[in-house]
Order: structure tokens, then C-alpha cells, then sequence
């Protein structure tokens, strides 16, 4: 068995390498509002939101909502975001108007129109059926 002080500058190298090869992924990463993933989920917990203010036959599910949000939260610090960063996206005025022209865009594209609360309904019950993550967040 070798000795710890043989190993000693194979653990230093070790060590210092690690960190240089962690630097070119955060170097690469890209902004918070491009991932698909994180953007698309806030969308559809803004459609579900919406869905459940007019129409009066569905309602949203509050934990399961704030369970699911919670769950982007968990996804955007695994992908290496500080919470300074998350917060800082979730305040940033001009994300919101994108994202909310974003969800208003897919809820039409879903058969919605703002101003008939009968496609609120219909998209509710078309998404509660088919157990998208739209449909998940109402009842």
C-alpha cells in the first residue's frame, strides 16, 4: 500500500485540476431565461393560473403548484444558477412581459381566446385530460 506522502502529489494535482475542468461548463452556461425547461414550466403554471381565475368549474392546485415551482427552483440550482441568480430572473420585468406574451401565445395556440372564458374552460378540461403539465395543475 503506498504511502500517504507518495500519494500527496498526485491528491495536490487532483485538486487543483478539478476546479480548472468545473470552470469552461459555468463559463458556457447560458442565461437563465434559455432554459427551455424552466421557461416552459413557468409558462404553464401561469396558464394553469389563469385558466383557474376564469374559469369557474376548475381550480388551480395550490401545493401541487407550489410544489411544482419549488421543482424549477430545484432544476435551475442543479444547473449550477445561484439563488441571487434565480431571484434576480424571477424580479426581471422584461422576462415577465416575454414570458407572459409567451403563455398567452401557447394558450391560443391550445384553442384559448382572452376574451371568451368558455376556452378557459375547454382548454382546462382538453389539458386535465390529455395530463399535461398544464391539466396537472388544476382540478
Amino acid at each position: 500500500m503506498p504511502r500517504i506522502s507518495a500519494l500527496f502529489p498526485v491528491l495536490v494535482a487532483a485538486t487543483l485540476l478539478v476546479p480548472t475542468l468545473a470552470e469552461p461548463a459555468i463559463a458556457e452556461r447560458v442565461p437563465l431565461s434559455q432554459q427551455t425547461a424552466i421557461s416552459d414550466g413557468l409558462i404553464a403554471a401561469a396558464i394553469a393560473y389563469e385558466i383557474g381565475e376564469r374559469c369557474a368549474n376548475v381550480s388551480t392546485r395550490l401545493v401541487r403548484g407550489l410544489s411544482f415551482l419549488a421543482s424549477l427552483r430545484s432544476e435551475a440550482r442543479r444547473l449550477g444558477y445561484s439563488a441571487a441568480e434565480i431571484d434576480a430572473y424571477m424580479r426581471d420585468r422584461a422576462e415577465k412581459t416575454r414570458l407572459e406574451a409567451a403563455a398567452w401565445e401557447r394558450f391560443a395556440a391550445l384553442g384559448g381566446n382572452r376574451a371568451d372564458s368558455a376556452t378557459f374552460c375547454a382548454v382546462a378540461r382538453s389539458q386535465m385530460a390529455a395530463g399535461t403539465q398544464i391539466g396537472q395543475l388544476l382540478r
